[in-house]
């Protein structure tokens, strides 16, 4: 028995002569002779040719695109322009029909025609098949296995931290909570409250929001390790930017501080852009060209000045410019857009937050380079950042892409009991919800460090995508948990 190959392979890696076994989804059907299939091993579709009158005309019939094919035949030298091969089919086995009811307005959806982001989201079930998802999705891949590979290679340990969680690491309260206890009549204390005591783990608990706490934990035995997996936040956000569920990498790293954290993240993103520049050479340019495509229906003045892949390369080959708070808030203050007050939200002074609009002008428009901002009012940012000695600042770090804004946050670690409890008490967080987060202070504490990169943000920056919800397969939004 013939066994199947794959479309990559016979494209790149075989010579004509070679019996050939392929399945897949048909894109296009010419002139009954001409079939483009594609099996999603790479963003190229191979050729087979049908000798129409060697074929039964009901079978050829019911090919159409989107049907499901087996082909067995020879791979011959192509005699078409921009393709090497292309294979001389001797038998044809439809796997599954591409089955409509124009009539009844049951039509296959991905008909071969440009179909807008906005449509293929209402078909996300099918909008894999799309050499854009496609792209996106092999990327997305390449992008998993190489940052496992980083963190491998460099004495990592990788950490399944708990989706289920009774804390809030962030704080922020915006969490989807988790209980077994009849929405309708749930049990009540004598005071009126539901009585969590009765419900599943005894307590109140919810999705996580970070896997951070816990990678702690694990690094003061470990020393280095990483967690990988979907964290959630129930912020009724309808932005480009925003999910309701998303993936998150966090390590955490003990004995490191705030520059040792920086030079880990630095590292981190430019070895993953340099191993798509080199591995997803063929997604990568379809996904450019595609820009290009887009970029000429822009007016002049709103066009980028780089080609995906120059940005990639440009990322990649530049040191990333180290600048604190205080210095960020200063060149915000004196900028163009500040003083003619073209920014949404104006920089009046220090201990503001800054805004996506305020991170992407420093990038792109005052340092034109990514840029790593650190020292950040400790009013701002979360109970377990380092304080600095002028208690007014902590050791975080956020370092900020073109197009992207904050792609990776972090901070080194409070790692003195006194001062950790002092933040705890600030901001109001009951300390016996975090009694085991404490512990770690308490017994063998050490100095340490770790960031979260969202990856999904990674994914808009490698990609080119500009909305959140194109680089994860099943996007989950306000009013949104289809599929």
């Amino acid at each position: 028995m013939l066994p199947k190959q794959t479309i990559k392979t016979l494209l790149f890696d075989s010579q004509p002569g070679l019996s050939v076994h392929i399945k897949g989804w048909v894109r296009t059907f010419r002139s009954h002779r001409f079939i483009s299939i594609n099996d999603g091993s790479t963003i190229h579709n191979l050729q087979c040719v049908v000798d129409f009158e060697k074929m039964d005309d009901q079978l050829l019939k019911r090919i159409t695109t989107g049907s499901c094919l087996s082909i067995k035949g020879l791979l011959t030298e192509s005699l078409g322009k921009g393709q090497r091969v292309e294979v001389q089919v001797e038998s044809i086995d439809i796997l599954g029909d591409a089955e409509a009811d124009p009539e009844k307005g049951d039509v296959y959806p991905l008909q071969p025609k440009a179909h807008s982001l906005e449509f293929l989201r209402e078909i996300a079930h099918l909008r894999f098949r799309t050499n854009t998802f496609g792209a996106v999705f092999r990327i997305r891949h390449a992008m998993t296995f190489a940052m496992h590979t980083f963190f491998h290679e460099r004495g990592f340990f990788n950490i399944h931290s708990p989706i289920i969680t009774g804390s809030d690491c962030e704080g922020a309260g915006e969490i989807f909570r988790v209980s077994t206890l009849d929405p309708s009549r749930p049990p009540l204390t004598p005071s009126g409250e539901v009585d969590y005591a009765q419900d599943f783990f005894g307590k109140q608990t919810h999705l996580t929001v970070s896997g951070q706490l816990e990678a702690e934990l694990a690094a003061m035995a470990l020393g280095k390790v990483y967690t990988f997996g979907p964290t959630f936040r129930a912020e009724n956000s309808n932005t480009a930017r925003h999910l309701a569920e998303f993936w998150m990498i966090e390590p955490e790293v003990a004995f490191a501080d705030l520059n040792d954290n920086m030079d880990l993240a630095e590292a981190n993103l430019k070895y993953l852009i340099e191993y798509a520049l080199k591995n997803c050479n063929d997604d990568l340019q379809f996904l450019n060209q595609r820009l290009l495509d887009e970029e000429k229906n822009k007016k002049k003045e709103e066009r980028s000045e780089m080609s995906l892949i120059e940005r990639l390369r440009f990322v990649a080959e530049q040191e990333f410019e180290r600048i604190t708070y205080t210095e960020a808030i200063d060149i915000l203050q004196k900028s163009k857009p500040n003083k003619e007050k073209k920014f949404q939200y104006l920089i009046d002074g220090w201990g503001v937050d800054l805004q996506s609009e305020h991170e992407r002008y420093l990038v792109e428009k005052h340092f034109k380079k990514p840029v790593i901002l650190t020292d950040y009012p400790k009013e701002i940012k979360a109970f377990y950042m380092r304080v600095n000695d002028d208690g007014k600042t902590v050791r975080a770090m956020d370092i900020l892409f073109p197009g992207i804004g904050e792609i990776v946050g972090g901070s080194q670690r409070e790692e003195r009991l006194t001062k950790l409890q002092e933040r705890i008490r600030e901001l109001h967080i009951p300390e016996n919800n975090l009694w085991w987060y404490l512990d770690s202070r308490k017994f063998g504490t050490a100095p340490h460090a770790g960031y979260g990169l969202g990856f999904e943000r990674l994914l808009l920056f490698i990609t080119g995508m500009s909305n959140v919800r194109d680089v994860i397969p099943f996007p989950r939004t306000p009013h949104n948990a289809e599929f």
